[in-house]
């Protein structure tokens, strides 16, 4: 199996660097979304995903100067401008004191020395309740709670093994039922595992193996379905491998699916409409793409890819 060239890898990750600051101000919350309880939510998650993606970008270290520099620009864009210095993770906090999102963007923020003291107080307020565990969500979802909590130095509320455990990953199913909603759980369940790709150490070696043996039939099928965004984030999960495949094959075929603007679709080809409505369909596969090439581009430069 070929590996796919450093610069394929990392003019994917440029485009959509590039669209990306471009298209800044579609992130921007308005005034009604600020008022909407659980549409503020929906509203705050490619903030999120952008403050996540950004900091991969910034800890890499590998995009070049002008990368690294439109992406910590984009980082204190979004605390500065998007989330008000953390004033718009406070409110939902107060709205919803039981939910994990206002703590899981902090934690990727609060990395960079971005504070909220009065958001803190209400996470430590809000976690010394019986609820705060007590809380249903799906096991991966449960981790990424657990490292949100571990960014922030706090003692976990759950116990990190047996989240772990009781994803579907962690009990390594039958390959061949990894449907659609389930293959976004594995990514997932690796990125919470890994810190987003920044301790692939952490991912434990009968995972690893697993993984190894089955994805690159998973990122084959969805490259067939013409599915970028799952397969994105397939690429990223392989990047995270103790020895990434970084196949040319597929990453070629990705690379080809990306828009001359950089934009990338979530499947087939780009959608139509107004930059607005395009934007709410793309920016998460553009945010993939950029992921997904920092980290390749990363291992593509070491010296531990598949032969």
């Amino acid at each position: 199996m070929t590996a796919a060239s450093p610069a394929l890898l990392h003019r994917v990750g440029d485009q959509a660097l590039a669209w990306l600051h471009a298209n800044r101000e579609y992130f921007r919350l308005t005034d009604d979304d600020r008022e909407t309880g659980r549409g503020l939510v929906e509203r705050l998650k490619p903030i999120g995903e952008l403050a996540i993606n950004m900091r991969v970008l910034a800890r890499e270290g590998i995009a070049g100067s002008r990368q690294h520099d439109i992406s910590v620009r984009l980082l204190d864009y979004a605390w500065r401008d998007l989330l008000d210095g953390g004033n718009v993770l406070a409110e939902l906090q107060a709205q919803e004191p039981l939910s994990p999102v206002p703590l899981e963007i902090y934690g990727s923020l609060h990395e960079l020395g971005h504070r909220h003291l009065g958001l803190e107080a209400a996470i430590d307020l809000a976690r010394t309740t019986a609820s705060w565990q007590a809380v249903e969500m799906l096991p991966n979802r449960r981790l990424g709670l657990l490292n949100a909590e571990r960014k922030l130095g706090l003692v976990p509320s759950g116990d990190f093994e047996q989240a772990v455990a009781a994803t579907w990953l962690g009990r390594t199913p039958e390959p061949w039922t990894a449907q659609f909603h389930i293959a976004y759980d594995v990514t997932h369940t690796v990125f919470h595992l890994t810190d987003w790709g920044a301790e692939p150490d952490r991912l434990p070696p009968r995972i690893a193996s697993y993984l190894a043996l089955y994805l690159p039939a998973w990122a084959t099928d969805w490259a067939e379905l013409e599915h970028w965004d799952l397969l994105g984030e397939l690429l990223v999960v392989d990047a995270c491998l103790p020895r990434p495949t970084l196949d040319a094959r597929l990453w070629e075929r990705y690379a080809a699916a990306q828009s001359a603007d950089g934009a990338m679709p979530v499947q087939h080809e780009m959608p139509t409409g107004s930059p607005a409505t395009v934007f709410d369909i793309v920016h998460h596969p553009t945010l993939v793409a950029a992921f997904a090439s920092a980290m390749a581009t990363s291992r593509a430069l070491s010296s531990d890819v598949a032969a």
